[in-house]
């Protein structure tokens, strides 16, 4: 693997919290390293601590020891303006819950990225409309999350997280709270999406069958990450 293709890299990652005097050890020197366009699945047992490890990669958790490398700059040092910036710009995020602004359309929940940018509102709405199109939403621009179903909102979702063209989407049981056929549809342009943006998605699943599409799986068992 080229150090050049290289998007995203944990070194050493370890997460440790006090409980009633006790010291639980949540994450145990993780590594693992990430290539650009590539796809991993994290699984592991509910508790093993895969959404601990998915905050701590998105910047939103700080780790107890060990660093987070995106396109090389340690996502943990340095303030917590850098931290935004480095997010705003090489991270997308989607959860199980998409998180929608109920009160805007969703072309306007898609242009959050770049509108945090301060880029030219023409600019912003062209690549909005974009990026909802390559999702399937052309004919759903104006339309509210409470007008929209469940798979059109975690479309939108997956719009908002390519929008700003990151290094990696970071997903959380993206397709958990969608019936059967939904998900299978959400998995399929998730696939589609991976192969023209040649974005690298980490995605934390309890579903095997999502697992078994991505090129890689790691399990995290016992605070260690293990090759499937």
């Amino acid at each position: 693997m080229s150090d050049t293709n290289i998007v995203l890299s944990a070194e050493g990652v370890c997460k440790s919290y006090s409980d009633a005097g006790n010291t639980v050890d949540v994450l145990s020197g993780l590594e693992f390293q990430l290539e650009k366009g590539e796809q991993l699945a994290i699984i592991g047992s509910s508790g093993s601590g895969k959404s601990t490890l998915l905050n701590i990669l998105g910047g939103l958790d700080k780790p107890s020891s060990g660093q987070v490398i995106i396109q090389g700059e340690d996502l943990h040092q340095g303030t917590e303006k850098r931290r935004a910036q480095i997010r705003n710009r090489s991270l997308g995020f989607v959860y199980q819950f998409h998180h929608l602004l109920p009160e805007f359309t969703a072309l306007e929940n898609a242009a959050m990225p770049l509108l945090m940018r301060n880029l030219p509102l023409s600019e912003v709405k062209e690549e909005a409309e974009k990026v909802l199109r390559s999702v399937g939403l052309e004919k759903r621009l104006q339309h509210k999350p409470a007008q929209l179903s469940g798979g059109e909102r975690q479309r939108v979702a997956i719009a908002r997280a390519l929008i700003g063209k990151p290094a990696v989407v970071l997903m959380d049981e993206p397709t958990g709270n969608l019936d059967r056929g939904t998900a299978a549809h959400v998995q399929d342009l998730i696939d589609g999406l991976n192969q023209e943006y040649d974005i690298a998605f980490t995605l934390v699943t309890h579903d095997p069958e999502m697992a078994k599409r991505t090129g890689r799986i790691l399990e995290l068992k016992d605070g260690k990450l293990v090759e499937r």
